[in-house]
């Protein structure tokens, strides 16, 4: 029978004048090292055919081995009558098709369409394959588009109830125990799309640090979702955290268009991360829930933090692609968002700009911050190594790190011959990679060194001479330009990347918006040793005086305290406040013991609760410094924290250094101010008089 067929086959095609052996052939429509990866994966796959390979170039003709076709560009309509001509005595089998981003291919995508239609078998950027049918169109269109393969036969619930791929959530969970309780600090919740630790991105680096800063006055308790795979360190957030409740992120399995809703909401939508919340309200007591993330908001809460304004982000992408799903993407975040911040007591921005943004009452500014002390600034070494980093889980860092790549790096490249690349992807940068971009793999290049999570990034600031942020879309302000100033390095970047910081062009920070500016700039500050020196020092002034987070922190604390009520007042002192300051200073021996008109010739703060003034502060402002005079709290108010209230306001007022002398034998103040975070730096003898003592001096 099987030779019977086999002689028929032969005879109908002989008929017809084509050879009875189907064919495979492939298309270089794409990359060249994919399109040569997706033929040869086809040689593995039909191993007993004839394989063609067809490539535009303008060397036209067959290679010697008759296995490769070039035809000269042109038309889709001319390149197909050219592979007619050389196809018309075969019959064509199978026909792969790479579709990745590369435009200048379609011709002969296209053509190939032509030649074979009812065999296309298409490839995307990341070597995934799909028979392109009429009968199943959209889900073949959406491949071609670079939807990934297993999302394409995503359909929604409320249009197939019954559909077996359905999205689903753990009933588990995990509650960590960190610093005991205490009946003397109100508690306040925090909800994060993530654990906070380690510090892999500008998000976790702001959580953590804000918490820890927090913790000075308050119990927390964190709840946290986990994803697998996620690295997480859980020793330095339990040591101020009271308790940590963990739980999965769900299995979110739904179309991205198929709701109102943007899929990132949906994403965390979880009846166990709820539940947690309402029953460890009415256990633990905790009066303020503080939302991080918009996509969070529809927990509920009072404080929701605006890490970025996300419709901005949006408008941005959309504004570059100009496409259905970027419209529809910025027409779901802008109807979420607007509906989110008026939800909230408070909404907290990263900056003036972002709070202009959402123009909506009741927004406080609390910036991105620095750990100062962490980030000091190191000797730069000769060379010119530039370092890129950015986690590719947030979308943006990915589009900046092609930007670079594709468009700078090849004209930087020209210009300097020593030059190197360091970039910082954060953790599984491939999945986030193939995520963003539907490719397989990252551009390679001997001068450029990718690095996943890095525990701690100073050693890189360190060894580099020039920090880049080449962000073409961004919202929020970037946490890396803080740090990259903090050690001293001089920053180039977009306008977008620096956005917010009240940074200046040519002074702390160069800005170039595109490509031949960026890399021009590079050749420039790399040959300008000076200049770039005197750029990163500015730099360092910059954060000095704007973002250590450890007076960012107070406006933490003072904003969740008036959330809860707090009724204690702080104001400058007034003529009728000097009865009361003269009582308060004869009765504090470690106080200095001024003449009472003397506080109204400084600065001078006064604390009052009730009508009553229970406390004050003198200080005064001079050379870009500041020195606190004298602290004293009324005998009955003391160790209420009014004292150490009292200090912070002169520390958010304060621009640069504050400095302060204190009594040896003083044990309680020298206490309250390591606490805010002041250090001895000197020690002055026989400073005080009535009794003699030494004094330490102690700067912040």
């Amino acid at each position: 029978m099987n030779s019977i067929r086999s002689f028929l086959k032969r005879l109908v095609f002989g008929l017809l004048g084509k050879d009875p052996e189907a064919v495979v052939v492939s298309f270089h429509s794409g990359d060249e090292a994919r399109s040569a990866a997706m033929a040869a994966e086809l040689r593995r796959l039909v191993a007993g055919r004839r394989h063609f390979e067809v490539r535009v170039g303008l060397d036209p003709g067959l290679s010697r081995d008759g296995s490769t076709i070039v035809v000269a560009p042109g038309s889709a309509w001319r390149i197909f009558c050219r592979l007619r001509r050389f196809f018309r005595r075969y019959r064509i089998g199978q026909a792969a098709v790479l579709f990745d981003e590369d435009r200048s291919k379609r011709a002969l995508r296209l053509a190939a369409w032509l030649l074979a239609p009812g065999k296309i078998l298409a490839y995307n950027a990341a070597l995934e394959r799909h028979h392109l049918r009429l009968r199943c169109w959209i889900a073949s269109l959406l491949f071609i588009r670079g939807v990934p393969l297993d999302r394409i036969f995503l359909r929604p619930k409320w249009l197939y109830p019954f559909k077996r791929d359905r999205s689903s959530e753990s009933r588990e969970y995990s509650i960590l125990e960190g610093r005991a309780l205490s009946e003397n600090r109100p508690r306040v919740a925090v909800l994060s799309p993530y654990f906070p630790y380690p510090l892999a991105h500008g998000g976790a680096v702001r959580i953590f640090n804000l918490l820890k800063e927090a913790a000075r006055s308050f119990d927390l308790l964190l709840f946290a979702f986990t994803e697998d795979g996620q690295p997480m360190e859980l020793g330095p957030v339990l040591e101020f955290c009271s308790k940590v409740v963990l739980v999965p992120k769900p299995r979110y399995r739904e179309p991205r268009w198929a709701s109102l809703r943007p899929p990132e909401v949906n994403e965390y939508r979880s009846k166990t991360m709820r539940r947690l919340l309402a029953e460890f309200r009415l256990r633990y007591g905790f009066r303020l829930l503080q939302v991080e993330y918009t996509q969070l908001a529809s927990y509920g809460g009072e404080v929701l933090v605006k890490h970025d304004v996300t419709t901005d982000l949006y408008n941005q992408v959309h504004a570059q692609r100009r496409n259905l799903a970027t419209w529809w993407d910025l027409v779901r975040w802008r109807r979420f968002e607007n509906r989110a911040v008026r939800r909230y007591r408070r909404v907290v921005a990263m900056s003036a700009k972002d709070k202009d943004l959402l123009g909506a009452p009741r927004v406080e500014v609390i910036p991105n911050g620095v750990d100062l002390e962490r980030f000091q600034p190191a000797v730069e070494a000769p060379g010119e190594r530039l370092l890129f980093i950015g986690s590719f889980r947030h979308f943006p860092n990915v589009i900046a790190y092609r930007f670079f790549v594709e468009e700078v790096w090849p004209l930087v490249r020209q210009q300097r011959q020593a030059v190197t690349l360091t970039v910082v992807a954060g953790p599984d940068p491939m999945l986030y990679w193939r995520a963003a971009t539907g490719l397989e793999a990252l551009p390679r290049d001997e001068r450029i060194r990718l690095l996943g999570f890095v525990g701690d990034v100073r050693p890189l600031y360190e060894e580099a001479n020039l920090v880049i942020v080449p962000t073409l879309v961004s919202a929020g302000t970037n946490i890396k330009v803080l740090e990259a100033m903090a050690m001293q390095r001089a920053v180039i970047s977009t306008s977008s990347g620096c956005a917010g910081l009240g940074l200046e062009h040519g002074r702390n920070i160069w800005v170039a918006d595109k490509a031949a500016s960026f890399a021009a700039a590079i050749g420039r500050l790399l040959a300008d040793h000076e200049l770039r020196a005197e750029i990163a020092r500015a730099g360092r002034r910059h954060v000095e005086a704007h973002y250590d987070w450890r007076r960012l922190g107070i406006l933490q604390r003072r904003l969740w305290r008036e959330l809860l009520g707090d009724d204690l007042e702080i104001r400058p002192a007034a003529t009728g406040d000097l009865e009361a300051i003269e009582a308060i200073d004869r009765a504090s021996p470690g106080a200095a013991q001024w003449a009472p008109a003397s506080y109204l010739a400084q600065n001078c703060l006064v604390a009052v609760r009730g009508g009553r003034t229970l406390g004050f502060i003198a200080y005064r402002n001079a050379g870009g410094e500041c020195e606190i005079l004298n602290l004293a709290v009324s005998p009955e108010a003391r160790r209420t924290g009014i004292g150490g209230r009292l200090v912070e306001q002169v520390l958010l007022e304060a621009s640069g250094p504050v400095f302060l002398e204190v009594r040896v034998s003083n044990h309680p103040a020298r206490r309250l101010y390591e606490a805010l975070g002041f250090k001895p730096v000197g020690l002055r003898p026989e400073y005080y008089r009535d009794p003699p003592e030494d004094g330490i001096v102690m700067r912040f």
